[in-house]
């Protein structure tokens, strides 16, 4: 009998989740449990599970990676390379994003501002109060977490820009020392790593029962009636996303890399999917590594090092979300954004999003810091609460798609030729 593929199994599972979630709602009980209860509780544990694997396994694998890599020149190449790509790549999203909502105008409705008939008064004041006297300053904070004080602390709290770092600079100063020394912490470290590898193997074997729960809660919890009142903002940003992850990110695949697009969609599916399920690149990326090193056939010593970066610096999807989510926001203010203001935003947009990820209240934060650089009220959150979770599910998808693509263009323009065999290494593995 044949098993079913792991990216088939998420994808019935999503399904199921879809109408188990619509059908329960938050107040179903079972003997007296609550269906949204136990969606919780699956959601959370595989949830927390897959977050257990994040540190050990981001600083195995760079450490690893930097090391295999060798001399500062080749770290410099590649590191050059995997910056050039991580800045082209979100600001093309950016401006996708902005053409998109300057031609849609998702914040006016029947000529009129829609500020009033989306219900303003109604916003979320936990939400806008983690958010008071954020500003352009709080950038600063972004690159003094590059530097923690103390690395413990920064793995506990999971500050992902300190780690990397540290990851960074303990890879490449490990072929510094003496050879015995060298060799010795290498194994040691590269043994880690394959640990950690084994350890994700097992945990994804439980990915569509844990995509169910956290599904089904959503679902659960709000529906899909919150839609409605904001459908152009919300088809909006789903076009935007659309076109940079089938159109622009593929023919960066075909034409640069020299691959196929479809054999990528088809070694990437079981982490898109996980990916959409969870809302975490972070999350996502111990299963990123695995479809990226053994179904499209990168080597480990560039996964390694464009991965867990791209999980903490490189957003498309959180950059383009930033720019369409600030230009609707003064769209419904009735409010016109010249060429500076515009300007104002992609910049803030394509810096704030290198930092989301280790910001409390991810994006909505890096969007309060551009509405308070434009001069709108921070309020205006409000008026993208009821859709942001669906949008954060669909964005984080094609940010994981952005660095998986990364991996496979670098290791191309590195001469690496078993990428994106006609037959992928796993591929009978699902």
């Amino acid at each position: 009998m044949t098993k079913l593929k792991l990216h088939w199994q998420i994808l019935i599972a999503l399904l199921l989740a879809a109408i188990a979630g619509s059908v329960a709602g938050t107040d179903a009980t079972l003997f007296g449990v609550r269906w949204y209860a136990v969606f919780d509780f699956i959601g959370t544990l595989f949830l927390n599970a897959l977050k257990m694997l994040i540190v050990p396994l981001v600083v195995s694998s760079i450490i690893v990676g930097i090391a295999g890599i060798g001399g500062g020149g080749a770290f410099g190449r590649l590191g050059a390379k995997t910056l050039i790509y991580y800045a082209t790549t979100s600001l093309l999203a950016i401006l996708i994003g902005l053409a998109i909502v300057n031609m849609t105008a998702p914040g006016i409705i029947d000529g009129q501002p829609a500020k009033e008939r989306l219900g303003m008064a109604q916003v979320n004041e936990e939400v806008v109060a983690s958010m008071e006297g954020k500003g352009a300053g709080d950038l600063v904070g972004i690159f003094l977490r590059m530097v923690p004080t103390n690395i413990v602390s920064a793995a506990a709290d999971g500050q992902m820009l300190g780690l990397i770092f540290f990851s960074l600079l303990f890879g490449f100063f490990m072929t510094k020392i003496e050879e015995p020394y060298a060799e010795s912490q290498y194994k040691l470290w590269n043994g880690i790593f394959q640990v950690m590898m084994k350890i994700t193997d097992w945990v994804m074997k439980f990915a569509p029962i844990g995509v169910f729960g956290l599904v089904a809660k959503v679902v659960a919890g709000t529906g899909f009636a919150a839609i409605a009142p904001l459908a152009w903002f919300f088809f909006s940003v789903l076009a935007g996303l659309a076109i940079h992850s089938l159109l622009v990110l593929p023919a960066l695949l075909y034409f640069v890399g020299g691959v196929s697009p479809l054999r990528h969609y088809r070694a990437m599916a079981p982490a898109l999917l996980t990916a959409f399920s969870t809302s975490s690149s972070a999350a996502t990326l111990p299963l990123t590594m695995e479809c990226v090193e053994k179904r499209a056939g990168v080597s480990n010593r560039t996964s390694s090092f464009v991965l867990p970066l791209g999980a903490t610096v490189n957003m498309d999807g959180t950059a383009l979300y930033e720019c369409v989510a600030a230009m609707f926001i003064a769209q419904a203010y009735g409010i016109e954004l010249g060429f500076v203001q515009q300007f104002t935003v992609v910049l803030l947009a394509l810096v704030t999003s290198i930092g989301v990820a280790a910001i409390p209240s991810a994006s909505l934060v890096a969007i309060a810091i551009i509405l308070g650089a434009i001069g709108l009220p921070l309020e205006a959150i409000g008026l993208i609460l009821a859709v942001d979770r669906v949008l954060d599910m669909c964005r984080t998808s094609v940010n994981v798609f952005s660095d998986s693509c990364g991996a496979v263009i670098i290791a191309r323009l590195d001469g690496e030729e078993n990428v994106l065999p006609d037959t992928p290494p796993s591929a009978a593995k699902g």
